[in-house]
């Protein structure tokens, strides 16, 4: 398992890199990784703190089984922990959680059919690969909300939220990152070719699923352009590994 250390800069550096590409949400959102084994133990944004100011040294640790933190002062986001507290409780293979409100991929979670057609090879990626909640249950500040969303990821690794927004989880900071990034990427071919008015040319069923299990023979890539990503933040002179 990564060092706590390790997990921390990277996690830092997920916050810093969702910020310049414009997919953070005022101070809301949260990505969170786990810290134990069992995935109860884990490491969090602390409330209301911009994802440009998010250092290693700041992301809070949090334990699923104890709740009492919610009664003090260094209390996380009720709808952090609604969320990310569940997900890490009852799932030990989500090590890494990143849920944001990202522009294109909360436009297509408010159309009535937001499902992400296989219409290319970024789209294709999540073929049958991705679950869908059209069930929206408003901001997800109760325990209820939280566990309703914990039982719609279907053993999927990604979360198209309806009317809401998008979660990934993954084994590492940068798998999980790649995905969100992809899915992002999905979500806006999806909304531009919607806004074309023309008809979709949906790529047929057999294809579709030989495109998305071609992406697993480029896993590696994930790794790879996070450690580039980070080197363009150390090159800025970025302070997520204080």
């Amino acid at each position: 398992m990564t060092s706590e250390t390790q997990l921390r800069i990277d996690l830092a550096a997920a916050f810093r890199l969702i910020h310049e590409m414009d997919m953070h949400e005022s101070v809301a959102n949260h990505l969170s990784a786990a810290a134990s084994s069992d995935g109860k133990q884990f490491l969090m944004n602390r409330r209301w703190m911009h994802f440009a100011n998010v250092t290693a040294s700041n992301l809070q640790f949090l334990n699923s089984d104890d709740d009492s933190v919610m009664d003090t002062d260094d209390a996380p986001d009720t709808s952090a922990w609604s969320i990310h507290g569940n997900v890490h409780q009852a799932l030990p293979e989500a090590k890494v959680i990143l849920h944001v409100h990202s522009t294109y991929a909360t436009v297509l979670s408010t159309l009535k059919d937001p499902r992400i057609l296989p219409i290319d090879n970024n789209t294709a990626r999540f073929y049958e690969r991705i679950a869908y909640d059209t069930n929206f249950g408003g901001i997800a500040t109760s325990d209820k909300e939280g566990k309703r969303i914990l039982d719609t990821f279907a053993s999927k690794k990604a979360l198209m939220m309806g009317n809401h927004g998008i979660t990934v989880v993954g084994d590492t900071v940068a798998e999980a990152f790649e995905d969100l990034y992809y899915l992002e990427k999905a979500c806006k071919t999806m909304v531009l070719a919607y806004s074309t008015g023309q008809e979709l040319n949906v790529l047929p069923h057999e294809l579709a699923l030989e495109t998305a299990q071609s992406w697993d023979d480029f896993r590696g890539a994930a790794f790879a352009h996070f450690e580039q990503l980070k080197g363009h933040l150390d090159q800025k002179g970025s302070s997520y590994r204080d």
